[in-house]
């Protein structure tokens, strides 16, 4: 029977890997082979000094890290109760009216000038311009029975109307000459002469 390459390979690592198994498992159940105990850690001492005390200048606390003592101890907390907040800056634990008292303390400049109001300007006085009617008229026809009718444009829309006749479901025709018609915005009442334009 033959091994592949990719075969043979898989088998290396995983022998490689069983024996670093076997002698990590052999290292931790036998220990390093010394027999002797670690010495236990020496103790840790503490010392805090305090310039303004009734107590001893200096107070050393003495515990060692394998046997912590969870009790309360009177003196510590005593020495903690003494220290004296000197910051120079302001005092984050004042009380609410000691820190209403350093604000009125503090003055604020007033303003020069009081502020004003500046109503917006409009750009005319009167009322605003009606809207321009969008048809433009280019031309006349004379009916047979002698009616005349003009010829409006609306964009691409050609329209043909007589007067008094509505076109656009908004627009009125009012008198037609040969060279204007009289066109009436029925929306606003906005009455307009539209001249006759070249084409």
């Amino acid at each position: 029977m033959k091994i592949g390459s990719d075969d043979r390979k898989k088998l290396i690592a995983a022998g490689t890997f069983g024996v670093l198994a076997v002698g990590y498992l052999l290292y931790t159940l036998l220990g390093t082979g010394s027999g002797t105990d670690a010495p236990p850690p020496a103790p840790v001492a503490i010392t805090v000094r305090t310039p303004a005390v009734s107590q001893p200048a200096s107070t050393t606390v003495r515990s060692a890290p394998s046997n912590l003592d969870p009790t309360l101890h009177p003196e510590g907390m005593l020495l903690a109760e003494s220290l004296v907040y000197s910051g120079s800056g302001r005092n984050i634990f004042l009380s609410p009216g000691a820190a209403a008292q350093q604000l009125a303390a503090v003055k604020i400049p007033k303003a020069m000038a009081s502020p004003r109001y500046i109503p917006p300007t409009t750009a005319s006085n009167g009322t605003p311009p009606l809207p321009t009617i969008e048809l433009r008229f280019f031309g006349t026809a004379t009916r047979a029975d002698g009616k005349r009718q003009a010829f409006f444009l609306r964009g691409e829309d050609v329209l043909i109307a007589s007067q008094g006749d509505v076109v656009g479901r908004r627009y009125r025709v009012g008198a037609i000459t040969a060279t204007a018609a009289e066109v009436t915005d029925l929306t606003n009442n906005n009455t307009q002469r539209l001249p006759m334009s070249a084409q």
